[in-house]
């Protein structure tokens, strides 16, 4: 197997899409079935969005720079990300069903969250890791109106229960920031660590 530009440790198709508008060739390099990856999401007691965010997403590159040596892949860095949303302190990750995630989007209607997405690139002698913050404001939201965007399933399986891309893009008055990073991957520091392993100019 010839060596990638670049491994991409993530499900999100999402991330694909940024990665290939960025021009940047990329193979993935998903978990194994046995990877418990919901443990490494855990929030610890006490934790700040901004340190849990970035904590994650090292936890991911390790998993990752452990696979790739596992499955004797040839070597090249690897890119790892997480984005979390966070009303003050408390931390909304991916919602457990469509009651959580109604909860989720009952709780931002009306407000101005932060979304924060790490991301790391690293190899087995090196790691670097950004991070980037934006603020969103959502209009207050009826009810129906939070039935009607849990009944699509948009929200299932993202940060907040919402995709920044999708639907709730009608409910959002007021962006501050970066779009790429709310839907997961930033561009603009996202291109900046992959300049500094010599994979863009």
């Amino acid at each position: 197997m010839t060596a990638p530009t670049l491994y991409l440790a993530s499900q999100s198709p999402r991330r694909r899409q940024l990665l290939d508008q960025l021009g940047v060739a990329h193979a993935l390099l998903l978990p194994d079935p046995h990877e418990d990856a919901e443990a490494i999401e855990q929030v610890l007691p006490g934790e700040s969005p901004s340190a849990y965010v970035q904590r994650v997403t090292l936890l991911k590159l390790d998993a990752a720079l452990a696979r790739l040596k596992r499955r004797g892949l040839p070597p090249a860095p690897i890119l790892c990300s997480d984005t979390t949303v966070a009303l003050g302190r408390r931390i909304y990750g991916k919602p457990a069903d469509e009651r959580d995630a109604a909860r989720m989007l009952t709780e931002l209607a009306g407000a101005t969250h932060r979304v924060l997405t790490a991301v790391a690139v690293g190899t087995p002698r090196r790691r670097l890791q950004t991070l980037s913050t934006s603020r969103v404001t959502f209009e207050a939201l009826t009810r129906a109106q939070v039935r009607a965007y849990v009944a699509t399933g948009e929200p299932m399986g993202k940060a907040g229960a919402y995709a920044i891309q999708g639907r709730a893009a009608m409910h959002v008055t007021r962006i501050d920031g970066s779009y790429s990073g709310i839907m997961g991957l930033p561009m603009h520091e996202t291109a900046g660590l992959l300049r500094a392993f010599g994979l863009l100019k």
